[in-house]
């Protein structure tokens, strides 16, 4: 969610009865991210987080400066992903923060639970961004994490509709995160030519890129991510340098201002096959909890205890509606 959550996503979001998320680095400075803090603040009078995302880069940004103005500014839950978070952790821990931490793999959720996070966001293959190096999807991630796991979980990537809710939900999650979908709304303060076509795409609509060097992203796929492949699959050299201006980040942020979805790479998950419309978010997070409901009701319906050794045993006590 670079360069989408801001607050107006965020408090919109919130209003709408979900958990709004600002991204820090959206931000180009800690002083910019209280200001945006601020200004969502003034927009919602509910409860919202922000996200800090640690990745490898030449120019680390300052990320305890972030924390420290997420701490100085009162928010009290931070979703966490990326490499060794264990000091944002522990300083945000120490001002009784509750942490949400971001994970593509069970060994990596169980390290991060060490580190003492609250909750967790179990990423599948099907998701945006960054994807992992180990292509699992949430069929079998979210049932790993009902069966290993100690504390909560969210279920991440794939989701945009109600029935989605409720199968994550039945694999053990307590609720879903959303990114690409959320994109897609008339709040997103991005250009409406990218949410056209997403409108428009296909869930085979999306490439892995930089895997060569273990970074994989999953992007919408353009003219940008083509070429980009192709000099990944096709260099003898191997240098990164040579793909990184197709990847950077400062031409995906000018895709979102200009709406020219071939200017440069974005990140969608592929979940853009599920997504047909652009609702506002209030009217997005209600129509998932009317479908939500009506599917659960409808897989309890379909369950009819029949023949001697039926195990009816409870099932007279189930309520007749959800």
């Amino acid at each position: 969610m670079q360069w989408v959550g801001y607050a107006e996503l965020a408090s919109a979001v919130s209003n709408a009865g979900g958990l709004g998320i600002l991204t820090a680095l959206t931000q180009p400075t800690p002083e910019d991210l209280r200001k945006e803090i601020r200004k969502t603040k003034s927009m919602t009078k509910y409860p919202f987080g922000v996200n800090i995302t640690l990745l490898p880069t030449i120019n680390p940004p300052p990320y305890t400066e972030y924390a420290q103005v997420v701490i100085d500014e009162g928010i009290r839950i931070v979703e966490t992903a990326g490499n060794s978070p264990g000091p944002i952790i522990k300083m945000l821990k120490q001002h009784d923060t509750v942490i949400l931490h971001k994970c593509t793999t069970i060994r990596h959720a169980a390290s991060a639970i060490k580190l003492g996070v609250d909750f967790l966001s179990i990423d599948g293959f099907e998701c945006a961004g960054h994807v992992g190096e180990h292509d699992i999807t949430n069929f079998i991630l979210l049932s790993r994490a009902r069966q290993s796991l100690g504390v909560p979980f969210i279920a991440s990537g794939g989701f945009a509709d109600g029935q989605g809710l409720a199968a994550a939900l039945a694999l053990g999650a307590e609720g879903i995160n959303m990114g690409t979908r959320f994109m897609c709304t008339v709040e997103a303060p991005i250009h409406n030519n990218i949410k056209q076509a997403i409108v428009d795409a296909q869930e085979t609509d999306t490439d892995l890129v930089l895997r060569r060097w273990k970074n994989t992203s999953r992007l919408f796929r353009n003219k940008v991510t083509e070429a980009a492949l192709k000099i990944e699959k096709e260099s003898s050299t191997g240098e990164f340098k040579e793909v990184q201006p197709y990847v950077a980040g400062s031409r995906g942020r000018q895709v979102f201002l200009n709406g020219d979805k071939d200017y440069g790479v974005w990140t969608a998950g592929q979940v853009i096959g599920l997504i047909h419309d652009i609702p506002t978010c209030n009217e997005l997070v209600t129509r998932i909890e009317i479908e939500a409901v009506e599917a659960m009701d409808k897989a309890r319906k379909m369950y009819e205890p029949v023949g001697e050794g039926a195990n009816k045993q409870g099932y007279d006590k189930l309520p007749s509606k959800l």
